[in-house]
């Protein structure tokens, strides 16, 4: 059974960061393919960013050069390092897994202006 577990959510001032974490189980990140989706209210879930198996990665216009994906395979943990946050970043973000495809209960990021 195919887990994913985000953290490090918060309420954050614009142009500050975070980092989240995806903590997974029942599936190795390293032979999947892996992303972060947000939802703003009332507003369709949306591609943030997603990584390979491989490793390449590819990220959303509004995020390039702010957000970074990575991931730490020994740990079985993807992460979305979130940097110069606007408030238009607001919303739940959740953990992604091609397959199932499989997604975490998200973890809530607020931006205040």
């Amino acid at each position: 059974q195919v887990q994913l577990v985000e953290s490090g959510g918060g309420l954050v001032q614009a142009g500050g960061s975070l980092r989240l974490s995806c903590a997974a189980s029942g599936t190795s990140i390293g032979r999947s393919v892996m992303g972060w989706y947000r939802q703003a209210p009332e507003k369709q879930r949306e591609l943030v960013a997603i990584m390979s198996s491989g490793g390449d990665t590819n990220y959303a216009d509004s995020v390039k050069g702010r957000f970074t994906i990575s991931r730490d395979i020994a740990k079985n943990t993807v992460y979305l390092q979130m940097n110069s946050l606007k408030p238009e970043d607001t919303g739940v973000y959740y953990c992604y897994a091609r397959g199932g495809p499989f997604w975490g209960r998200g973890t809530q990021v607020t931006v205040a202006s």
